[in-house]
């Protein structure tokens, strides 16, 4: 953000007790008191609680207590109300100078359906939950989008200005913020650019004092400097694994693990699991022109799931052949000691072959019939 011309607080990033005493050294020497902000990829971490019984992801301690506080941070699993109650564990911890804040209000740039663009949310109240406050004063909430083939205008940017309401600031300075925001956002490849609060300090600037920026995977070709700061010990391990072998994954917490070709089935698949009393415990779309290997690796993701009771096949074989997903069955089966039952729905090029594998392999399986013979099979098979 600094390198795009944004204002945001002095800071660094440290991994150990030794990063921290060269931050405090180098950086923080004139600092009588500095910002510990704990890193892990969710929201919530101020009012966090950490497993060790440290309150508190986020503190604003003196600079001879700060190496403490932030050794009791690094290698602990923070607990929030968005990591669930497995928290995550903190690897990384920034540290930040103190800013003296005179007026805190929020900002984000998100994509819009609506407008088919890029949308700007504005509001002058912020430092909170701004899903509270948009329930609860939805008038104070403003959004501006932006016209993404001509861009951001200052018109644009003094309705975003003016929704902020800042009090001390210089107005045309806001709107060069705005408007900078806004090429970081385009430039980077951002898919929300969140920041609460933007806040004004008591020498009239408008700082980005605390921020969240989400990045299109897609773009990560051509935004290398940003995806090699990727840190995937913040992430579910099952989705780095599927990541890897280029499926489509998405872990929930079901019991039902589902293995499909397409995104729309494999949605189709959860819903219909989901009413015959079944739960998915993940989204995995093999794709269109999926390889047999790939077929084992999704295998493997779905057994090493502890939660999976029962497995769901379903595959319609359009440019995805059916003989091919059977071979990867049979392959997985042979690699990955299968503990669940599993259930089987083909259909589409191939089925015979396909068929015809899976029975020669005299592995056990459930066949169905079609997608609702499926599911109600898959249901039935895990409360066993």
């Amino acid at each position: 953000m600094s390198k795009h011309g944004i204002n945001v607080p002095k800071g660094v990033t440290v991994g150990s007790v030794d990063e921290v005493r060269k931050a405090l050294r180098d950086v923080f020497a004139n600092q009588s008191e500095v910002v510990v902000k704990s890193q892990i990829l969710a929201g919530g971490r101020g009012l966090g609680t950490f497993k060790s019984g440290l309150q508190g992801g986020v503190h604003i301690v003196k600079a001879d207590q700060v190496e403490d506080i932030a050794g009791k941070m690094l290698g602990n699993i923070l607990v929030t109300k968005q990591t669930g109650s497995q928290g995550k564990v903190v690897s990384k911890v920034y540290l930040c100078e103190k800013l003296s804040l005179v007026n805190e209000m929020y900002f984000a740039i998100t994509l819009d359906r609506k407008s088919a663009g890029p949308l700007i949310i504005a509001c002058k109240k912020g430092g909170t939950s701004i899903e509270d406050l948009a329930e609860q004063h939805p008038e104070l909430i403003i959004k501006v989008p932006i016209d993404v083939f001509t861009g951001i205008t200052d018109e644009d940017a003094a309705k975003v200005v003016d929704g902020l309401s800042p009090k001390v600031a210089d107005r045309n300075g806001c709107i060069e913020q705005v408007k900078k925001l806004y090429e970081l956002f385009c430039k980077c490849d951002c898919t929300m650019l969140e920041i609460n609060p933007i806040a004004e300090t008591s020498d009239k600037q408008l700082v980005a004092a605390d921020a969240k920026l989400n990045f299109d995977d897609n773009a990560a070709f051509r935004q290398k400097e940003v995806f090699a700061l990727r840190d995937p010990t913040q992430e579910d391990p099952r989705e780095v694994t599927a990541a890897k072998a280029d499926l489509n994954y998405i872990g929930l917490d079901g019991e039902i693990g589902c293995m499909v070709n397409g995104a729309g089935l494999a949605m189709a698949t959860m819903d219909i699991i989901k009413l015959h009393g079944g739960t998915p415990a993940n989204f995995l779309d093999v794709g269109g022109n999926a390889s047999e290997g790939q077929v084992v690796e999704a295998f493997k993701i779905l057994t090493s799931d502890e939660k999976v009771k029962a497995i769901l096949v379903n595959i319609f074989g359009g440019i995805m052949k059916c003989d091919v997903i059977a071979s990867g069955i049979v392959n997985a089966a042979k690699q990955v000691q299968l503990k669940v039952p599993v259930v089987v729905r083909l259909e589409g090029t191939n089925v015979d072959q396909g068929k015809r594998i899976l029975k020669e392999s005299g592995m056990t399986l459930i066949t169905a019939e079609d997608l609702d013979d499926a599911a109600e099979k898959a249901v039935k098979a895990s409360t066993k």
